[in-house]
């Protein structure tokens, strides 16, 4: 009896370490321009409240609804180019014309208080952000169509003609990088919710690994 009792109490002792085991993940949601990132995220935010979503800067104008600090950091070139040499990005891109950067300290700061952090990044960052931090988990959000990606490229109505070809093109280009990635999720059509679901399910997937690596930026 004292044996089984000694037994249980490794076993309770072994599962109290595994609910513990849990470590903050750094979440990567990237895919080609017009995807559908933004509408994602933002339905991202309402489901996992207690994540901390990094806000990009960008040197790009402020476009109709944006919010700086919340949308992204908008900065000037300067501004930028400054902050980069200071080295504050997680990782940095021109893309289109205007500049793109993670900044590292606030991700930092939630990682250490044990918020998982989810990142938007075109696929160039993801790239970057692989190679920089590979314990984090990237998932490619992708077009149910080309058809429809240029469809909703248009219905932005933001680009002029060669801007928008130049999307598309980056676009057929970037889906080819999809293998570099750990999961792909189609963006349909009117299904933003089965979207959302999905890489919750992946989330909820990495979170019960057995094996869980320290996420280090």
């Amino acid at each position: 009896m004292r044996d089984d009792l000694g037994l249980n109490a490794q076993a309770d002792e072994l599962l109290e370490a595994l609910r513990q085991r849990v470590r903050p993940k750094l979440i990567v949601i990237s895919g080609p321009s017009g995807v559908g990132k933004d509408t994602v995220i933002e339905r991202m935010r309402e489901r996992f409240p207690d994540f901390h979503f990094a806000v990009t800067a960008t040197t790009r104008p402020r476009r109709p609804g944006e919010i700086d600090g919340v949308h992204y950091y908008f900065m000037s070139r300067e501004e930028f180019l400054e902050a980069r040499e200071r080295g504050e990005f997680l990782e940095s891109a021109e893309v289109y014309g205007h500049l793109y950067g993670v900044p590292k300290e606030r991700i930092r700061r939630a990682l250490r208080a044990g918020k998982s952090v989810v990142v938007k990044v075109d696929v160039q960052g993801a790239a970057s952000i692989r190679r920089l931090v590979p314990q984090a988990v990237l998932i490619f959000l992708a077009p149910p169509s080309m058809s429809e990606l240029m469809q909703r490229l248009r219905q932005r109505k933001t680009d002029d003609p060669a801007t928008l070809m130049e999307r598309i093109a980056t676009a057929s280009r970037e889906l080819e990088c999809v293998y570099d990635f750990d999961y792909v999720v189609f963006n349909e059509h009117d299904r933003l919710e089965e979207t959302v679901a999905t890489i919750s399910a992946i989330i909820e997937a990495e979170q019960a690994r057995v094996h869980q690596p320290e996420v280090i930026v």
